[in-house]
């Protein structure tokens, strides 16, 4: 198989009519940039090793290893990944699931990864009473009640704009100014700041510090150290790191992900919860 093939051509997920199908793709063997496509089935997109990033709804979407990115179906996307990336890909039929409506982020459970994993070795038309049929059905229910987080960064389909985020989604310690942007993409200054609020609804500033999160968040979810996605982002120091994650998100990166950690432990009490008070309620 040859790394000029685009992991599009692999595999079809309209075909199949299942609840839910799932791929395991290496992207040693595929192109990392998958074009613009889109599917009947929606897609819950997981990162099991290296980075991805999705572009979909007029937004840009970057994938921690604990979470998945879920693009409706019928929304067109596009694909960027690591030359080490490994991905999980689920599909899920319209209606399948109580799953949201537009694309989001969604904390996933070690469970949820482990099941969307062995789903992926089913065939794609297995029968309905089949035990892959039964796993589908314990992997969407358990979807379901994962909390959505907000690794996302909105762009446009302006393409001064599209190319700004581009570039520093690749480059992101660039600290190039406003002005030195506005000269890149042939404008001025005052109007490429008035584009970037327009279509984006935030300061040149803010987007950056946007991007500078998501990014952030994905390294540090993947095992990175601080020292090293500080250095990756081009802050002067560690502390001056700390102190921008701390104001936009109310904690050190430490705390955040302690947080995380019993966020997704209650969800997955409620969850439990709540399906063994409806198994009781139906007997």
């Amino acid at each position: 198989m040859s790394a000029s093939r685009s992991a599009v051509s692999v595999f079809d997920p309209d075909v199949a009519d299942r609840p839910a199908v799932a791929r395991l793709l290496d992207f040693a063997e595929y192109k990392a940039e998958v074009p613009v496509h889109a599917h009947r089935k929606g897609q819950l997109i997981l990162a099991l090793h290296g980075a991805v990033t999705c572009t979909a709804d007029d937004e840009i979407w970057i994938v921690p290893t604990d979470c998945g990115v879920w693009i409706p179906g019928g929304m067109p996307h596009s694909v960027r990944t690591t030359a080490n990336a490994r991905l999980s890909y689920l599909f899920v039929e319209p209606g399948a699931a109580n799953l949201p409506d537009v694309c989001c982020t969604l904390s996933i459970s070690p469970l949820v990864r482990e099941l969307v994993k062995r789903l992926s070795g089913e065939v794609s038309d297995y029968p309905p009473d089949s035990h892959a049929a039964r796993l589908a059905r314990v992997t969407l229910d358990e979807l379901a009640g994962m909390p959505r987080e907000h690794f996302n960064l909105p762009i446009s389909n302006d393409p001064k704009i599209r190319a700004i985020a581009d570039a520093l989604t690749i480059e992101p310690s660039d600290r190039s100014t406003l002005g030195e942007w506005a000269k890149r993409v042939g404008m001025s200054e005052r109007s490429l700041a008035r584009l970037m609020i327009r279509e984006t609804g935030l300061t040149f500033g803010r987007w950056r510090q946007q991007l500078h999160l998501v990014v952030a968040l994905r390294e540090l979810a993947s095992g990175a150290a601080v020292q090293t996605v500080a250095d990756s982002l081009g802050y002067e120091s560690v502390n001056a790191f700390i102190t921008m994650f701390k104001k936009a998100l109310g904690s050190t990166p430490a705390q955040y992900f302690i947080q995380r950690r019993v966020k997704l432990s209650q969800s997955r009490i409620m969850t439990n919860a709540r399906d063994i008070g409806a198994g009781t309620h139906n007997r």
